[in-house]
């Protein structure tokens, strides 16, 4: 099989996010883990502050074209 990089997002399944996690070593998975912990922080600092979240009453509405 020849390797191939797919810009499809019908190919970006949770089953295939999930494989590719599973192909990182523990180092790789603990930097990523880092990574989105310091962009939680840059855009949000204050979220360090917050006691007790819980769920709020608001919905999602998701759009899809028609």
């Amino acid at each position: 099989m020849i390797p191939r990089i797919s810009h499809s997002w019908e190919e970006e399944t949770p089953e295939a996010k999930a494989r590719w996690f599973q192909s990182l070593t523990l180092a790789e998975r603990m930097e990523l883990l880092c990574s989105f912990t310091d962009l939680i922080l840059q855009n949000n600092p204050g979220i360090m502050d917050s006691k007790d979240a819980e769920q709020t009453g608001r919905c999602v509405l998701v759009l899809t074209k028609a």
